[in-house]
């Protein structure tokens, strides 16, 4: 059909007058058309009832259609024919001849022509946003590796009209929230000065219901993003997250019929009664990715949850990611506008590689078979480890598929929603088994919203959806180990380094350069508030309060915050001034501030799924406990690893959390051949650094840290099994053949303590006692008479005098010099007298009188030299009487003689190293003494005997 110009215009004109009369305001339900009619004719009233619109357009397209060639066709004939179905009339005897001759001239005025076609253009544009997309095609496949954002921009390059399509789809449907959002912050706020943006807070409840909507409607990468924020109620408001936690499990599923026909095809049968006997019609879940149904096995009557996978929604994400991909510079760019910083490349940069490491997850997540291998593997590595009180469903493997996925029913209710008193054991139990994915097994589950957390009817912790996981290698592994370590131990000034180590700063940043930033002082504050717990909201309080006592207690919110904002202001100049720059001459303070942490600091692509886990996990804990810490939580598995994992990493990290030094190892120095030890001292490089000694309070937290971890985790009765299971570990730990990190440091200690005390008590007996000074007055005596008569000392020959004289007279002193305590010595002991009364109370019961207070009662010496005689603590008897715990015991008996054979071999090294210090003895006595002492400990120690 060949149309000319003409009547096209005439064809666009009448559908937008067909638009018009559509969208234009009714009255009784009448559209009127005054607004268009010309002033001379404001009393003529044209009506047409509404259901005869759609016939008009409907004749409309019969006309047109009915016309080989409308080249010659009059408009008045056209209009006439599409005037008879509108029916319209007029008050009066004026017919379509008349409504021809004065509205359609008039529609031929710039202005009114362009409102219709412009109604025109807008009904077309909606018709097209509205046709489905042809999603059977994607620019990749699923996979952990298979993400491309060039693979996407050369997909997409021969199809821009689908990216159009998204973004105009995108603007049409944010446009009124964002509008709405921007005249209740900056008109009714910012213009109208209401510092309290009351009209903003006010607008929130029905913000966040059209925010629920908004989300549903803009697809599954945005249901994800809901989901992530509807558990952070520091990131947005309480009303937001309310609406949207309705994202977590009641995503709006699509058709059930479209579900069956995948199950059938994946599982390749055309009666699904083959496979289950029965399947639920409806989804009992409905997820961002896919949906489950619950169905009963055919072949072994087990209850399942069939998960099946949305048709195309590999393709929709694909373009979501790849329009993200060009919506983020942006974005970036407003969002710096906004905040007064100047964007740079190497923020959109950033964003960019942020938004291509949630794609590579989300395109991931759509990889059934992964997700059931992800499955698989968890479990196992679970109960490998003995952490029997959190799960995964069991896996059908035989009905595994690429877009269908059956897995053994678990019977449970959503973490967040159960009112069980054990919820909050629960809690700690997801923080050790995530801290376990990310420091042990290598694997992160990163997609833990409430909705995968369950706690199944025997008390266990259960984790659904293994789609989302992150890689976390092993040097990442053992940094964050030592970084949260540091944090633990307040060791703010190893930070710098940690940061470098994680990626947190390019590999050309010194530590020295982070620590002139003033990165430790940052971070000493945030981790302190961390740790006291309380979430963003308590921190806030906190920091209020800090900020009254040091600024003011009289001052209103306004004040406090301009006194911060000149401190700061204040700090980041002489921030600038240390590092030689002219402060006079920056213009903007802030800005180059900024730029210059730009410099030290990145952002790495794991930390955004890192910290969307553990913000989840946290977010749990407030809701059940306003004053949830989650740093503490971290601890109990901190404590575990570090005493059980060999490495020499771990090893560090555990001295440092124990107050030993790192840096330098005593008993490494002293090798067996004692030639390298006397040959380093010729050179004149001296003994180790002094260490500093065990802190008994941090031993004693990190084993209840210890116990804490293996009660929780081994079984769901806390306080029963898992206390008795405690025990059990910590023997097996204390006395394994094969040693410990542990027990490593505790021969260590032990040995260094041995020979203190046996030092301290010699020291008593030979110079400190009144016997041993009497002796030693014995021993100076001839001398001083020997002083005292001239005549004599000069008739006695040099070598006879200090044969019988001299050297009787310097024993005492040498014995002083040698059994001299230095401050290790000291550190040592009184870290063994706090060790051994913070134990007392443990093992023995205090509120008996024992023998010794018994006689110290009846004697008047106090008993001083009757030893005490302990009563054993009743939770001690109440251990050593179960029958399993006495067996473990006597099943120990091997370890515990190996570690009598460590802990002997440790003070023959400890020997060797006090010779090895002596400048008394002569370097042929010190190195047989090193030699002799080491090579026995060699003899001894089992572990170098098991290396030999």
């Amino acid at each position: 059909m060949v149309l000319s110009a003409r009547t096209c215009a005439q064809a666009v004109c009448l559908l937008g007058l067909s638009s018009a009369f559509t969208v234009l305001p009714r009255q009784n339900g009448i559209s009127s058309l005054q607004r268009i009619a010309p002033r001379r004719q404001q009393e003529t009233r044209i009506s047409a009832t509404i259901p005869n619109f759609d016939a008009g357009v409907s004749a409309l397209q019969e006309v047109l259609n009915s016309q080989p060639i409308l080249s010659d066709l009059r408009i008045s004939d056209l209009a006439q024919e599409v005037g008879k179905s509108f029916h319209l009339s007029q008050a009066g005897d004026i017919g379509w001849d008349s409504l021809q001759s004065s509205i359609l001239p008039f529609l031929a005025t710039p202005w009114h022509a362009a409102a219709i076609v412009s109604f025109a253009i807008g009904n077309a544009l909606i018709f097209a946003l509205s046709a489905p997309d042809d999603l059977s095609e994607a620019p990749y496949i699923p996979g952990t590796s298979t993400y491309s954002p060039e693979a996407a921009a050369k997909f997409y390059a021969v199809r821009p009209w689908m990216v159009v399509k998204r973004v105009l789809k995108l603007t049409l449907l944010t446009t009124a929230f964002n509008t709405g959002l921007v005249f209740d912050w900056l008109v009714l706020g910012k213009l109208l000065k209401d510092e309290e943006f009351t009209a903003l807070r006010n607008a929130e409840p029905q913000r966040a219901k059209e925010a629920l909507i908004l989300c549903q409607e803009l697809g599954p990468t945005f249901i994800k993003l809901g989901q992530a924020l509807s558990i952070r109620t520091d990131l947005i408001p309480a009303p937001y997250a309310l609406e949207l936690r309705q994202l977590q499990d009641a995503v709006p599923p699509f058709d059930s019929k479209e579900a069956y026909e995948v199950i059938r095809k994946q599982l390749g049968v055309r009666d699904l009664k083959d496979i289950f006997s029965s399947l639920s019609e409806k989804p009992v879940a409905s997820a961002s990715i896919g949906q489950v149904y619950r169905g009963i096995l055919a072949s072994n009557g087990k209850d399942v949850a069939v998960k099946v996978q949305r048709p195309g929604i590999l393709a929709e994400i694909a373009l979501d990611l790849h329009v993200l991909r060009i919506l983020t510079p942006i974005q970036t760019t407003l969002q710096n506008a906004a905040n007064g910083a100047k964007t740079t490349q190497e923020d959109i940069d950033t964003a960019i590689s942020l938004v291509d490491e949630w794609g590579r997850g989300f395109v991931a997540e759509t990889d059934y078979r992964l997700e059931a291998e992800n499955t698989i593997t968890f479990e196992a590595a679970m109960r490998k480890r003995g952490l029997d009180a959190v799960c995964a469903p069991t896996v059908v493997e035989d009905l595994v598929r690429d877009t269908v996925l059956v897995t053994e029913w678990v019977e449970g209710t959503r973490l967040d929603r159960d009112a069980s008193a054990d919820v909050p054991r629960l809690c700690g139990v997801a923080i050790n088994a995530y801290l376990t994915m990310l420091l042990d097994t290598g694997v992160l589950h990163c997609d833990p919203h409430p909705g995968n957390l369950l706690r199944t009817t025997d008390g266990k912790l259960c984790i659904l959806d293994w789609g989302m996981t992150l890689a976390v290698p092993n040097d990442l592994q053992y940094a964050l180990l030592e970084f949260i370590a540091h944090i633990n131990v307040e060791d703010y000034e190893a930070i710098p380094q940690d940061f470098i180590n994680l990626g947190f700063s390019p590999p050309d940043v010194s530590a020295q350069r982070l620590k002139d930033s003033g990165i430790t002082d940052g971070l000493s504050f945030a981790f302190r508030q961390l740790s006291a717990g309380g979430g963003p909201k308590k921190i806030q309080e906190r920091v209020k309060a800090e900020f009254l006592d040091r600024y003011g207690s009289d001052l209103s919110d306004e004040e406090l915050q301009k006194a911060a904002r000149e401190e700061m202001m204040e700090r980041m100049e002489e921030q600038l001034a240390s590092e030689g720059v002219d402060v006079k001459g920056v213009t903007n303070v802030m800005e180059e501030v900024s730029r210059r942490n730009r410099e030290l600091f990145a952002l790495p692509p794991y930390v955004l799924y890192v910290a969307r886990a553990f913000s989840t996990l946290e977010g749990i804990g407030l809701s059940i406990d306003e004053n949830y810490a989650i740093v503490q939580e971290c601890y109990p598995y901190l404590a575990r690893r570090l005493f059980t994992d060999r490495s020499p990493r771990a090893k560090a990290a555990l001295k440092a959390m124990l107050g030993l030094s790192e840096s330098s190892d005593e008993m490494a120095t002293l090798s067996s051949s004692g030639l390298e030890v006397v040959q380093a001292g010729a050179r004149g490089e001296g003994s180790p650094q002094a260490r500093g000694a065990l802190s008994p309070g941090k031993l004693i937290e990190m084993s209840e840290g210890f116990a804490s971890y293996t009660a929780a985790t081994a079984t769901v009765d806390r306080d029963g099994e898992g206390q008795a299971e405690a025990t059990k570990e910590f023997v097996k730990l204390l006395l394994d053949v094969d040693g410990s990190t542990l027990q490593d440091i505790l021969v260590e200690e032990t040995a260094r303590l041995g020979d203190a005390a046996t030092r301290s008590a010699l020291r008593t007996a030979l110079v400190d006692s009144a016997i041993a000074k009497a002796t030693a007055s014995a021993f100076r005596a001839p001398k001083d008479f020997l002083g005292q008569s001239e005549q004599l000392s000069n008739l006695l020959p040099e070598a006879l005098k200090a044969a019988l004289f001299d050297r009787a007279a310097n024993l005492p002193d040498i014995l002083d010099q040698l059994l001299s305590p230095s401050s290790e010595d000291e550190r040592v002991l009184t870290s063994a007298q706090e060790l051994r009364v913070a134990l007392g109370s443990r093992v023995t019961d205090n509120s008996k009188n024992d023998l010794r207070s018994t006689l110290s009662e009846q004697l008047s010496d106090g008993a001083s030299a009757i030893p005490s005689v302990p009563d054993i603590s009743p939770a001690v008897r109440k251990l050593l009487s179960d029958a399993d715990t006495r067996k473990l015991i006597v099943d120990q008996l091997p370890g515990a003689a190996a570690l009598g054979r460590r802990v002997g071999a440790g003070l023959l090294r400890r020997a060797a190293y006090r010779a090895q210090k002596s400048h008394m003895l002569s370097d042929e006595v010190r190195k047989a003494l090193i030699e002799a002492n080491n090579g026995l400990a060699d003899a001894i120690d089992p572990s170098t005997v098991k290396d030999t």
